[in-house]
């Protein structure tokens, strides 16, 4: 069916196909191995700024009850300098 020279050709070129799958398996592997990286980096930065996001709402929260503190005060303040205003006017 096939001819002499056919039959080295038709090794050589399957030789070439495995050799190129065999290519294509390293590349996938590597190409796996670098998501799998860059998966677990990305894990790590989200950690990250979930810590950090945790830690600003924590800042502002301690930021607004200091600022409801100092509003109190203020007006706590403003209360007692009228008092006083009004009892020098009386006078």
């Amino acid at each position: 069916m096939y001819e002499g020279t056919d039959l080295p050709y038709l090794r050589a070129r399957v030789q070439e196909l495995e050799e190129k799958v065999e290519q294509l398996r390293l590349s996938r592997r590597v190409l796996m191995n670098l998501i799998e990286k860059i998966e677990k980096e990305k894990e790590v930065f989200l950690g990250r700024l979930e810590k950090e996001n945790r830690k600003l709402h924590q800042n502002n929260y301690r930021y607004a009850k200091w600022l409801l503190l100092k509003n109190r005060q203020i007006v706590e303040l403003e209360l007692k300098l009228s008092d006083i205003n009004t009892r020098n006017s009386s006078k």
